[in-house]
């Protein structure tokens, strides 16, 4: 089912050679559809000649509380990869893109909570959605080490130094230039997580660069809780059901050549008989049901009711879709995203989970 809406662009902002904020007009009437918490991302449509369109999901780096209906993702080209090229080098204002509305769950519980945000390059863009909301609407501290492969490609750089003079008691930068300092070592980041565990961590980057960042919030006993890091990926099927995405490569964009169309993965035996009994909170309500189909996706069965549950790639890919078990259990068909840590937290994936208790209790928030 496509959910997409064709959104305008009204502003683009060469941030450094590499990376481009993309500005996007919210058209009246579906303000509530792009209503968005500090962190979410957004699903973009890019246009393809081999298969239709690449489906790319691309962090918000504007604030929810500073102009609510205007959406900003930061794309950074990445070396050989097709969409965030294409959008870098096509996309200026007056274009159109199809856009999902915002998902994903890296994002505070609390803007009054000390943050302690670790970014690494383009990693910074969810962080910089946190930092102006936190900054715009909260009350708690923040320190963001941001770090980048040399100076000049410091994305927000002027931004960030204007926030930390104009907050002096409450924002710290500590920028980190492998050009000068080289790639943090595991010590060092223990030393920097060490000094703040009253925080509640954030990090997003390079994959390395983030296990590096939890381990050492690990060793150093912080809290599951008050651990997060960013999970989506990018995406090998396609949300927007119109056509095939290529092959995804190394570097999470498209490889040159097209993919064949995805199977859907077989149904398994349902590990109950009979309907079942489904409990959900999602925005503040709480929908019940007594007749959930063991058969049947728990996405696709809040969407066969009218409720609409939050997903981008409905493939098991991301995390747009997670909800947390508060009761019962789910199986899972797929699952390219959530660690053995999330697992064991009781997060799970909508798009991929069948009922495997008689009564199923998950919230959203």
């Amino acid at each position: 089912m496509d959910t997409s809406f064709e959104l305008k662009v009204v502003d683009v902002v060469e941030e450094t050679a590499e990376a481009h904020s993309i500005s996007f007009e919210v058209p009246a009437g579906v303000e509530e559809q792009f209503r968005y918490k500090p962190g979410q991302f957004l699903t973009l449509a890019v246009p393809s000649e081999q298969t239709g369109v690449a489906a790319r999901c691309y962090s918000l780096s504007s604030s929810p509380h500073e102009q609510p209906e205007r959406l900003t993702v930061t794309v950074k080209r990445t070396e050989g990869g097709y969409a965030s090229n294409w959008i870098c080098d096509h996309v200026r204002p007056g274009s159109t893109l199809r856009v999902l509305p915002p998902s994903g769950i890296f994002t505070p519980a609390s803007l009054d909570a000390d943050l302690l945000l670790l970014a690494g390059g383009s990693g910074i863009t969810p962080i910089m959605s946190i930092t102006r909301t936190a900054l715009a609407a909260g009350s708690g501290r923040i320190v963001l080490v941001f770090a980048n492969r040399d100076e000049s490609s410091v994305i927000f750089a002027r931004e960030l130094a204007e926030l930390a003079a104009a907050h002096p008691d409450r924002l710290r930068v500590v920028h980190w230039l492998e050009s000068l300092q080289g790639l943090p070592t595991p010590e060092q980041l223990r030393a920097l997580v060490a000094d703040h565990l009253e925080h509640d961590l954030f990090t997003c980057g390079p994959a390395p660069f983030m296990r590096a960042v939890i381990a050492a919030a690990k060793e150093l006993g912080l809290p599951r809780e008050r651990r997060h890091q960013e999970k989506f990926v990018s995406l090998g099927g396609n949300p927007f059901g119109d056509a095939v995405p290529g092959p995804v490569d190394a570097e999470g964009e498209d490889a040159a050549a097209a993919a064949p169309t995805a199977e859907e993965p077989a149904a398994e035996e349902p590990g109950v008989r009979g309907p079942v009994r489904l409990e959900v909170e999602l925005d503040g309500e709480t929908h019940r049901f007594d007749d959930w189909d063991p058969r049947q996706r728990l996405l696709d069965f809040l969407e066969s009711r009218g409720v609409k549950a939050p997903y981008s790639c409905r493939e098991g890919e991301c995390s747009a879709c997670a909800v947390r078990l508060l009761e019962g259990e789910v199986s899972m068909q797929r699952n390219d995203v959530l660690d053995d840590e999330d697992l064991a937290d009781g997060i799970r994936l909508g798009c991929q989970s069948l009922p495997a208790a008689e009564v199923v209790r998950v919230t959203y928030s």
